[in-house]
């Protein structure tokens, strides 16, 4: 197959190292990719969002399969696009692709369907949401969420009224998250932990993935401001099989039949962001495509070649089976820049790469990096490497993963520390 993957971040680069593998991939292109992704791939100079340029493209170079990475072109409607072109894609359409694009659309939605869920309400008046904050109904601590699309960030969890009523107010003016934040969900805070739940779909038949668990606050201890996400392990250490199956009959299944009954059937990697508390499982959020970090952890687990599943996905012909896993587990550390998730510093040089991709076990993903003139890299993001451990157990791959991190250095490089960490300590005492 002639392959296209749309997307240059870490999420693309281990995607493509997947895709490449496969034995039917007669030739992969992405686009843009990335430095550290033309290593190994050849890379074309179009932009993710530009949904014109990559769709003229696709048509030109007649690509068996386009996989998109990102969410904005999938928001953009480019799988809309291609498949009036004729041309098959990985990823759903823009009105299935809402579920993310929107979380006033999602939080609806999931009442509809009635999936369970945080209690909410949406707002889009400045006034009427702080008039609401103010008043004896919100209990806090609780979460002000931006609608649209925010990279990951667009999450505030207010222990105050004056938190709430500040990120509110920074949201509906405009000034957060530009459009993004037009529209606000204001939440209870849901209590337990975070799991990310993935399945592969074709609109009606799905296939289950690995669950992972993934890190979002900037510091150890999850302290400090939410990001895209700085670190992630799989298998799931705290999802159990009796309650995997009940995400499956209580969320999945009625996710996916709502869509596809509304008209808007959802072809792709659904991405369910659970919290486990002690009502059961509840959707803290929907993605409408894989996670960044948990792709760089779940990918290299998959005993099977991604490409064709992905292919049955994008043409529905996907086979219902149960998929096989390695047994071994991987864990994912993401090395940032220093001021992320704010504003970075690009142009340091990065040392110590050869040495940690040398190492067995690892496998490293870049996320934001650039070539320097010298021809090593340098950083060029705020999120700049995913460095992946693989082993036997949790704790031999956590240990793997800090083992090659400890190689790479530059200057202001952040990381956290404990990633996995709970995972192992909950097998130790298991």
């Amino acid at each position: 197959m002639n392959v296209l993957l749309v997307g240059g971040g870490g999420r693309e680069h281990a995607l493509a190292w997947a895709i490449g593998r496969s034995p039917e991939c007669s030739r992969l292109r992405v686009a843009p990719g990335s430095a550290g992704i033309a290593a190994d791939h050849d890379v074309v100079d179009i932009a993710a969002a530009d949904v014109d340029g990559l769709t003229r493209h696709a048509i030109a170079e007649r690509y068996d399969l386009v996989v998109v990475g990102p969410e904005v072109p999938l928001v953009a409607g480019l799988v809309d696009r291609l498949a009036a072109a004729g041309i098959v894609a990985f990823g759903p359409s823009a009105a299935a692709a809402a579920i993310e694009g929107s979380k006033v659309f999602a939080k609806r939605f999931l009442a509809r369907h009635a999936v369970p869920t945080a209690e909410y309400r949406a707002f889009a008046d400045v006034d009427a949401a702080c008039r609401f904050l103010r008043s004896a109904d919100a209990l806090y601590p609780l979460v002000v969420k931006a609608d649209g699309l925010a990279a990951g960030k667009g999450v505030v969890i207010a222990a105050s009224v004056d938190d709430a009523v500040e990120a509110a107010t920074g949201m509906l003016s405009g000034t957060a998250f530009g459009e993004a934040g037009r529209r606000v969900v204001v939440e209870e805070l849901l209590r337990g932990r975070e799991a990310s739940f993935f399945v592969l779909t074709d609109g009606e038949r799905f296939v289950e993935l690995a669950a992972c668990q993934d890190y979002k606050r900037l510091g150890d201890g999850d302290e400090g401001p939410n990001t895209g996400g700085m670190g992630s392990y799989s298998p799931s250490a705290f999802l159990d099989d009796g309650t995997r199956s009940r995400v499956l009959r209580e969320i999945v299944e009625p996710t996916i039949d709502g869509l596809r009954e509304e008209g808007r059937p959802f072809r792709g990697v659904l991405y369910v962001g659970l919290m486990l508390t002690d009502r059961g499982p509840l959707v803290l959020e929907y993605n409408a495509r894989f996670g960044d970090p948990e792709t760089q952890a779940l990918v290299p687990r998959l005993d099977e070649d991604w490409l064709p599943l992905l292919h049955a996905c994008a043409s529905g012909t996907l086979e219902p089976r149960p998929l096989r896993f390695k047994p071994e587990a991987a864990v994912c550390v993401v090395l940032a820049a220093e001021g992320y998730p704010g504003a970075v510093r690009a142009g340091a040089p990065i040392t110590g790469l050869e040495r940690a991709a040398a190492m067995p076990g690892v496998l490293l993903f870049h996320a934001g990096t650039a070539r320097c003139d010298t021809g090593g890299f340098r950083t060029a993001g705020g999120r700049v490497l995913d460095v992946t451990g693989l082993g036997a157990t949790l704790e031999t791959a956590r240990a793997t993963a800090y083992a090659a991190v400890s190689c790479i250095e530059w200057p202001g490089l952040h990381r956290r520390g404990d990633i996995a960490a709970d995972a192992v300590a909950r097998r130790a005492t298991a």
